[in-house]
């Protein structure tokens, strides 16, 4: 089946996949747009699993100060090479979670890090967050894409969230 150039850049600019990643898909897809995003998230999902047991011992620290000063956070995210870790991509994705951890003020990172006699709910781990800029993703499908886009392991290793006048136990 021949896809449309503009099809194909619809779909690269929604999914952020390569032009025959996005050719590939619409093509099975047999046009369809969002079949084809949707075949594109499953495949990004599949690559995230097989790379979550490679070492991303590179990455960077990423700070955000919310405006006014009064929110701010810290988050060391991770991947396998200084290269991603210098790209567009990865920086974006850390400034997003930064972002996400001063908005929604997660507790752990995923469900692995809640000990084990604590209840808590989804919201209190930042892997099942919905995303603050897209409540139709979480934060685990947003590092999925990334991975997905630049073909390595990426983890989000730690965060700290300040909160001018806490304690610190509650913020």
């Amino acid at each position: 089946m021949q896809v449309s150039t503009e099809a194909i850049r619809a779909l690269r600019e929604q999914t952020g996949a390569g032009i025959m990643e996005c050719k590939r898909a619409l093509q099975e897809a047999k046009g369809d747009v969002a079949a084809a995003s949707a075949a594109l998230r499953e495949r990004g999902f599949a690559i995230a699993k097989k790379k979550e047991m490679r070492v991303a011992g590179q990455g960077l620290v990423e700070a955000y100060v919310h405006t006014g000063g009064r929110f701010g956070a810290l988050v060391e995210v991770n991947c396998e090479s200084d290269f991603v870790a210098r790209t567009p991509e990865f920086k974006e994705l850390a400034h997003d979670v930064a972002m996400q951890v001063v908005a929604a003020n997660p507790r752990f990172i995923s469900r692995e890090d809640v000990p084990e006699k604590e209840e808590c709910a989804d919201e209190a781990c930042l892997m099942l967050q919905p995303f603050i800029r897209d409540p139709n993703k979480r934060i685990q499908d947003l590092v999925a894409e990334a991975v997905a886009k630049v073909r390595e392991n990426i983890r989000i290793r730690r965060f700290v969230r300040f909160e001018l006048g806490s304690d610190g136990k509650d913020g």
